[in-house]
């Protein structure tokens, strides 16, 4: 059976972090992430978690100057010492609420010099982050042009060249498929460096039971790997979130 991760950077973001994952637990989810949860003191969201029974998956490291262009540091040559500042903060952070991986997300960028920048950064983030799981997760170029990681291919490599054995792919099932498709083949072949996968309809990123993408297919093949960790519900509801909610009874 199917188990669930409500993602609360999009899921019940109209509430604070620990009465959304309140939220989520109440809707019969079976785990939270969030985005960035560092203006929420660690107390109460760990409070929260430990009432609710629900695990932390993980979060994401800080963009950078969002109001100005930033969607990430890790792979901005010049910028390494703000890259591992947001690294050691999302380490701490994710020790205190016991999250079991930290997305290190990779920024705007091209070229030799952002791809060194972004392995030297992750290779740092493996290392400071030895007990969680590090992950990668390509963005789609419709959504985030010129991101630095953009195809599965790219991020394997990456992962292969890092070479530490906490380092994983986020396989996000809408980036996926709005860049590359055939997404149960690729779910199929990846599986051995996949370590979260997320979901939401394509293209307008809504809930799965609409749009391009037969989520039912998808998940039964998700079934028949033996995947058994909460997949991440990463859509964005339009309106309430409960009134969004009616794709979880038709799982498998």
């Amino acid at each position: 059976m199917i188990k669930l991760s409500a993602n609360l950077g999009f899921l019940w973001n109209d509430l604070v972090l620990p009465d959304a994952i309140r939220a989520a637990k109440a809707a019969g989810f079976d785990a939270v992430e969030c985005h960035w949860p560092y203006e929420v003191p660690i107390k109460e969201v760990r409070t929260a978690l430990t009432e609710t029974g629900l695990p932390m998956l993980g979060l994401n490291t800080r963009r950078g100057d969002f109001e100005h262009g930033d969607n990430g540091l890790a792979a901005l040559p010049g910028r390494e010492n703000e890259a591992r500042d947001a690294i050691n903060e999302a380490v701490i952070y994710a020790e205190g609420i016991d999250a079991a991986a930290i997305h290190v997300m990779a920024g705007f960028g091209n070229g030799e010099s952002a791809h060194k920048t972004f392995v030297g950064n992750l290779r740092y983030a493996c290392a400071t982050a030895a007990q969680r799981n590090i992950l990668i997760e390509p963005l789609n170029r419709h959504d985030a042009p010129d991101y630095f990681l953009q195809t599965t291919d790219q991020a394997i490599a990456i992962i292969a060249e890092v070479g530490a054995p906490n380092i994983k792919l986020m396989f996000d099932c809408y980036h996926v498929a709005r860049t590359e498709g055939d997404l149960i083949t690729r779910l199929h072949q990846l599986q051995s460096d996949i370590g979260h996968i997320q979901f939401a309809s394509v293209p307008d990123r809504g809930p799965p039971d609409q749009g391009e993408v037969n989520y039912a297919a998808v998940f039964n093949a998700i079934v028949e790997m033996g995947w058994d960790a909460p997949l991440g519900a990463e859509y964005k509801p339009i309106g309430d979130t409960n009134s969004t909610l009616d794709w979880m009874k038709t799982l498998p």
